[in-house]
């Protein structure tokens, strides 16, 4: 995966704000953890950062939209990505993992890993191109929100069809 770093030393220390939208970062994280997905509306990611003493402030933002498969029918839809994040990343003891390292007297943070991390947070479990999509039949893989097939329809066991109109109350 690409890598943007930061170095803390460049930055003054009434911080700095940095924007990113090279799609080529996302196009490779995608390609490199195997997301189904490309560019919709570009992805924007703004970064804030405050250099302290043994570590650094940051907020931000990322925004933007991606194309991705429907996981019922399989037809691609855009989805809206959004996030906003503010968090202290202080200097990594060693074994510890940290968006932070220091190296030969300079500290830089991994700005290109704090925006994966977002938009994978951001990203839908479950991307549905609406939320009454019917699907696709399990018998011939017809779109059924195109209409119906002409497969039968399981009922189920004939021999709990007196359970099927069962209600309990409460």
């Amino acid at each position: 995966m690409k890598e943007i770093w930061l170095d803390l030393n460049d930055i003054p220390e009434e911080g700095k704000n940095f924007i990113f939208d090279d799609q080529s970062f996302w196009e490779e994280a995608w390609k490199n953890f195997k997301f189904n997905t490309s560019v919709g509306e570009p992805l924007v990611s703004e970064i804030f950062v405050l250099p302290q003493e043994n570590g650094c402030l940051y907020k931000g933002s990322l925004s933007g939209s991606v194309i991705v498969p429907c996981d019922r029918c399989m037809a691609d839809h855009e989805q809206p990505i959004s996030s906003q994040f503010e968090d202290f990343e202080q200097l990594a003891e060693e074994g510890e993992e940290s968006f932070l390292e220091a190296a030969d007297g300079t500290r830089r943070l991994n700005a290109g890993a704090i925006f994966w991390e977002q938009f994978v947070l951001a990203y839908p479990s479950k991307p549905l191109c609406s939320e009454d999509c019917k699907g696709l039949c399990p018998e011939c893989g017809a779109d059924l929100n195109k209409g119906k097939c002409e497969c039968k329809q399981d009922k189920g066991d004939p021999r709990l069809a007196v359970l099927r109109n069962l209600k309990i109350k409460n």
